[in-house]
């Protein structure tokens, strides 16, 4: 096609390396008297389009279009100050096919690679109001060329303002005539309930795909957003409704202020609404999720500046009590809020439907715990300063609150991480309500470092702290000793929990008086095959991976033997010095734990468990690196579990 090319050579101010002149000679020669007058007439519109602007440039590019066998078809597209138009051709008198008017709301889809390597051409997308321009071409710095154009005409276009944002700051304006307030209200609509759908978003946003979790436009997602908000009026159930719309706001940002002027829309009230109500009001969803989303995310400055106008308004016009109550709750949260990290739950939404605060239970080292009373804006600094009022004012060691993780049978698979002092508490009590249900998820209020062990109290909760968390780290392997000492610690515990040796009291399981991992190591020393056992005899690979299979049964049966074998022995081990315990009282047996427990040199350090992978066959162990922290010095260590002591 030398015809267009040429043009396109003129309109880009001839990027190639052969020269005008060459062009126009070769094109002479192959045509004949009446096409050398139509590319004559063809450089001369070229050419005028150039002196017009430089904003001004039009090219052949291929178009996606519907229909049709071919997916992609060529047109002559040209860019002006205020469009982006589609030509049948370049002659002066071609069709124009189709218009996409820019404006500040078009965006564009620049060019990528994945659509490259997928069709062989770089494509730019265009939205607009009414269009959507998929084009393609196949040279790079052409695409960006385009975009880069179509974008600067874009920026350089006035903000669009909907109807609704204009009425917004005509009421900022006269916040303080409430002659002209209520006038504006009465005579537009679009401020006021309704029941009618939504067809358009109240505030502007730019045309195009949003990609990403499932959604569509942000224009397309408001418009569904007001639908899920007039379901609330008939829904038996509405908490997954809300928790839906605050999941949706949540993850497009965006849609903040569009589905807060959607709530204020849907609960502004006038002053013709009667004084006697004798049917339910049809607006209380709307202030029950209202008061959702102020728990949960925060508007932008402008659109938060007429929610508060709309609560003070709300509470000095409206005569429903229930309401007013809802404005009120709503106006002290939006004092405390910050943005959530996850929609609230279903006990958090009941609770902010009927504005009542929400029960927590915080755990204790042992067997002990409490349960407060929390808000949406409860955080893990002010959960502490409650617990500090056990009498911990004065204690020089500090404490934390810890999310904390104890499978059921197995307190040796632990695993805790500080909750940091700003985070707010119904997140994580929502993030640990979803967590697997064969663990059990807790709060732990406990010791977080320990800078004074000599000076607590034996009447104190401190010292009960101190115990509880020292027979933890026994548990958990994490304070190095020998087997015989464990096997004291495990008989101490059974005295300080049970009191004196009795057949009939219960024997609890193993694991949470003796460290498993000993035992393990234990079982593991035994060979994996007994003495005279016969070598394997050489098969065909199928015999051969019978073979295999049959003997790592064998294996693992012989070594859950030695397990129950070890048990058994450490277990009698542990009674025997039971019954040598007779007489102590709950607080002697827990001052010979700890006199025990302070025989390590690390003891009253803070130990921080670190991942810490070795890849090597020659040494299958694994480690633990432990950051300890006391008062008069740091180290860092890793040691074996259940060594007697650091490496």
């Amino acid at each position: 096609f030398p015809l267009p090319w040429f043009c396109c050579h003129l309109s880009r101010g001839c990027t190639h390396t052969h020269t005008h002149s060459d062009t126009h000679k070769h094109t002479a020669r192959s045509t004949n008297p009446g096409q050398k007058q139509q590319v004559v007439h063809i450089c001369s519109r070229t050419r005028s389009c150039d002196v017009v602007g430089a904003s001004r440039i039009f090219c052949w590019l291929l178009r996606e279009v519907s229909g049709g066998w071919l997916r992609q078809r060529r047109f002559w597209f040209m860019l002006t100050a205020d469009s982006l138009d589609c030509y049948s051709g370049p002659e002066r008198d071609a069709r124009r096919l189709s218009m996409l008017v820019l404006t500040s709301l078009c965006s564009v889809l620049w060019p990528d690679k994945h659509t490259y390597k997928q069709t062989g051409y770089w494509s730019l997308t265009v939205y607009g109001r009414k269009h959507c321009y998929k084009l393609f071409t196949k040279h790079f710095n052409e695409a960006v060329h385009w975009a880069c154009a179509v974008q600067k005409v874009i920026d350089s276009k006035a903000p669009v303002e909907t109807p609704t944002q204009l009425l917004i700051r005509d009421i900022e304006e006269n916040k303080f005539n409430p002659e002209v307030v209520e006038h504006i209200y009465q005579h537009n609509p679009i401020l006021t309930y309704t029941q009618s759908p939504l067809y358009a978003p109240l505030l502007p946003f730019p045309y195009g795909n949003m990609a990403g979790k499932g959604y569509t436009s942000v224009r397309e997602e408001a418009v569904r957003l007001f639908n899920c908000l007039q379901q609330l009026e008939s829904a038996p159930e509405p908490v997954p409704l809300i928790q839906g719309i605050l999941q949706t706001s949540l993850d497009l940002r965006p849609l903040r202020d569009e589905l807060y002027c959607q709530t204020i829309k849907q609960t502004s009230v006038t002053h013709t609404k009667t004084t006697t109500q004798t049917e339910p009001n049809p607006q209380l969803r709307y202030w029950q999720l209202l008061t959702c989303m102020s728990c949960t995310f925060l508007p932008s400055s402008s659109v938060l500046r007429y929610l508060r106008f709309h609560l003070k308004r709300v509470q000095s016009v409206c005569v429903d009590s229930e309401v007013e109550s809802y404005a009120w709750f709503i106006a002290q949260a939006l004092e405390k809020t910050r943005c959530r990290e996850c929609v609230p739950s279903w006990e958090e939404i009941q609770g902010l439907m009927s504005r009542q605060e929400m029960l927590c239970t915080v755990h204790y080292p042992g067997p002990g715990c409490c349960r407060i009373a929390i808000s949406s804006h409860t955080t893990a600094n002010e959960v502490h300063a409650q617990r500090l009022r056990l009498g911990l004012q004065d204690s020089r060691n500090t404490f934390a609150l810890f999310e904390q993780r104890r499978s059921y049978g197995c307190p040796a698979d632990h695993w805790e991480r500080v909750i940091g002092g700003g985070t707010i508490i119904a997140d994580v009590i929502t993030s640990l309500s979803v967590k697997e249900p064969d663990s059990e998820w807790r709060l732990c209020f406990k010791l977080y470092c320990l800078l004074d062990t000599d000076n607590i109290s034996t009447d104190s909760i401190e010292y009960l702290f101190l115990y509880e968390q020292c027979h933890e780290m026994v548990i958990r392997g994490q304070l190095p000793a020998c087997e015989d000492d464990l096997l004291s610690l495990a008989a101490l515990r059974l005295q300080a929990v049970q009191g004196d040796y009795s057949a009939l009291a219960p024997f609890p399981a193993l694991e949470q008086v003796f460290p498993a991992r000993v035992l393990e190591a234990r079982a593991l020393l035994t060979p994996a095959d007994p003495p005279g056992c016969p070598p394997p005899f050489p098969a065909g690979l199928l015999a051969g991976a019978l073979w295999g299979h049959k003997r790592r049964e064998e294996q693992d049966q012989r070594l859950r033997a030695r397990l129950r074998e070890e048990a058994a022995l450490a277990t009698a081990a542990i009674l025997e010095r039971w019954k040598a315990l007779s007489g102590y009282s709950r607080r002697d047996s827990m001052a010979a734990y700890l006199t025990i427990a302070r025989q390590w040199s690390g003891f009253g350090c803070t130990l921080y468990e670190v991942d810490f992978y070795i890849v090597s066959h020659l040494c299958p162990v694994d480690f633990a690196l432990c950051i300890s922290l006391n008062q008069q010095s740091s180290c860092l260590n890793h040691y074996t579990p259940c060594c007697p002591k650091p490496c």
